[in-house]
């Protein structure tokens, strides 16, 4: 590890990470429902508009994003989301070998935080996020809870640190106020801080149905947030959206707590979600094709801003193929750690404006999921090109540059072409 930097010099790091929102579901990018406070911080940093997360599913997406490493490298294949209740999943997860950008940013002298969803693993013990960097861990570790009970249908599963721990309150806003907490306490000391807030909104809620005796998903808005999306006709849409109002409310108020600590000008914001919305349950990537746990656009496409005074020009937007897993890679360039593997390039000079357009290679994987009915898919971006296998269908080949939506198939008139993406792909 290169301590190459003085604390001093390094930025407080905050990632907002929000969990099945498309590309029409912040107002900033061309939604109905009003994000202001998210739309804020675009007005003030930087917004991309070719944005991949590592996967179209929670469980790889958020291996990418930690690790830097395409999903499909993790060594007990996560490549699906790691089902709470499944005797399976109670054994896999992120290995203590696997290493995370937060393991290095706390060997160069940060404090650091997770408050919120970590969904990597919930059974084993090398697992847990302590595990893996994070000083301190504030939340729940399955893929979803009860909004209301903070439980996963009637399983406990709200932890601080390694510890069960019974919280009355509404989710989204007990994820808000432990990370206002944390942002507090942390300038007790002069170390810069790296807070990750996960938030399990707007995903739907995991309740318990009492009658059934069995967990069932369900949207669970607060009655006051629902009235504030009162404009959208649709209900599944207008529940969708109160969750989405409520975490960028949460939003609102954890910037606002930098700004009081006097610590903006040093912090490095970032807004990202995990994977594309699902439309089931009132997520909109439009005019993207395809949702969550495909790998169309409309399932890795997704939001991003970052916003760092002074560094980033304010307004300014990036249309450049960039990823998630390109965090790894950014934070070890601006803080100074070494990475000795990484699938990702780093975003520092597209941030700070320096960087001329280049052409970049991704690929995707997901795994096969009986419980929830999904199907493995594969897909490549290459430059303009993109190839995607979807579950017994015939290859798709797209030209993205004249055809973001996805609706000509190329496959058969450029065959070349899709016969080097599906080598670069296997």
């Amino acid at each position: 590890v290169c301590h190459a930097k003085s604390n001093h010099a390094l930025p407080n790091i905050i990632v907002i990470f929000s969990d099945d929102q498309g590309m029409h579901d912040v107002s900033c990018y061309g939604s109905e429902i009003a994000t202001p406070e998210i739309d804020k911080l675009a007005k003030e940093g930087m917004q991309f508009t070719q944005f991949y997360a590592a996967s179209s599913i929670c469980t790889p997406s958020r291996y990418g994003l930690l690790t830097g490493r395409y999903p499909h490298r993790s060594q007990d294949n996560l490549l699906g989301a790691l089902m709470f209740l499944e005797e399976r999943d109670q054994h896999r997860g992120l290995r203590k070998d696997e290493a995370t950008y937060v393991e290095r940013l706390k060997g160069v002298g940060y404090q650091t935080a997770l408050v919120g969803k970590w969904h990597l693993g919930h059974g084993e013990q090398e697992f847990w996020p302590t595990k893996h960097g994070f000083d301190s861990f504030f939340g729940h570790t399955g893929g979803c809870v009860d909004f209301f009970t903070l439980d996963y249908g009637n399983r406990p599963d709200w932890y601080r640190n390694e510890q069960l721990v019974e919280i009355d309150g509404y989710a989204t806003d007990v994820i808000t106020a432990e990370a206002i907490q944390v942002l507090s306490r942390s300038r007790q000391n002069d170390q810069p801080l790296y807070l990750h807030v996960a938030y399990n909104a707007p995903h739907f809620g995991k309740a318990w149905n009492q009658e059934k005796q069995a967990p069932e998903n369900v949207m669970q808005p607060k009655s006051e947030d629902l009235i504030k999306a009162s404009g959208i006709a649709d209900p599944l849409r207008r529940a969708f959206a109160a969750k989405v109002i409520g975490m960028d409310e949460g939003i609102g108020k954890l910037l606002k707590e930098v700004e009081r600590l006097g610590i903006s000008e040093n912090t490095l914001v970032i807004f990202m979600t995990d994977n594309g919305g699902d439309p089931k349950y009132g997520g909109s990537n439009l005019p993207f094709r395809g949702g969550k746990a495909t790998l169309f656009e409309g399932g890795i496409r997704v939001p991003c801003i970052a916003r760092w005074p002074n560094r980033i020009t304010p307004g300014s937007a990036s249309d450049q193929p960039t990823g998630a897993i390109d965090l790894h890679a950014t934070f070890s360039e601006i803080t100074g750690f070494k990475i000795k593997q990484t699938d990702g390039v780093s975003l520092l000079p597209i941030l700070l404006g320096k960087s001329s357009p280049t052409s970049r290679t991704l690929i995707w994987r997901t795994g096969s999921h009986e419980s929830l009915q999904r199907k493995s898919w594969a897909a490549v971006r290459d430059g303009d090109w993109k190839w995607v296998q979807q579950p017994g269908q015939e290859k798709m080949l797209f030209n993205l540059r004249v055809d973001p939506h996805e609706t000509q198939n190329l496959a058969g008139i450029h065959t070349d072409i899709a016969h080097r993406l599906q080598k670069l792909a296997q």
